[in-house]
């Protein structure tokens, strides 16, 4: 088979795609996509019109003449996702579900009306670090978002003391102290 035959079939049987976009990156000459759905990466021919952090709705397909780059064929819908560490505390409903689980537990729990919230339950020593990490997989944060077509996430924490009533174990002996970190997937 010819080198041009090649890549004449193999630009056959790859298809357009429609989903849920990340931009991870991007320039004035291309971008690169993360399928929120699949975590598959597309590398742009050229940038259409997109900033690092986007969110975008779109129809992308192979480029010609090879195919190993893609372009945007349609985009239906664009937005910017912001992720924010809050100076408020954990909700009170948020500190029970920590409450109720291990510490290095995560909890997922659905809002009332659009989004999500996860629990993390960390070692009171290391609630700063936790949400460093969470912060730090910002591609993460964005896709999840993407996914759950969410305009914002908001990522809480505090030192919880169950003897000062922040929290508590419900047996009456003391518990040890530890922290909570929210991670709040908003509209």
């Amino acid at each position: 088979m010819s080198k041009h035959k090649a890549v004449a079939v193999r630009l056959a049987t790859m298809e357009r795609k429609r989903g849920t976009f990340v931009v991870t990156h991007a320039d004035d000459a291309t971008a690169v996509l993360r399928d929120a759905e699949d975590g598959q990466v597309h590398t742009m021919q050229e940038n259409p019109d997109v900033t690092a952090g986007d969110v975008i709705e779109a129809t992308v397909e192979p480029a010609p003449p090879t195919g190993t780059a893609w372009e945007v064929i349609e985009v239906d819908e664009r937005r910017t996702v912001s992720v924010e560490r809050s100076g408020e505390p954990p909700t009170r409903h948020e500190r029970d579900v920590a409450a109720d689980q291990a510490v290095g537990e995560l909890t997922r729990v659905e809002r009332a009306g659009t989004g999500e919230l996860h629990v993390l339950t960390v070692p009171e020593d290391h609630v700063e670090a936790a949400v460093s990490d969470v912060l730090d997989d910002e591609e993460g944060l964005l896709a999840r978002a993407a996914r759950l077509g969410i305009g914002r996430v908001e990522v809480r924490a505090v030192e919880v003391d169950p003897t000062d009533g922040q929290g508590a174990d419900g047996d009456g002996e003391a518990a040890e102290k530890y922290g909570v970190v929210s991670v709040r997937y908003l509209p």
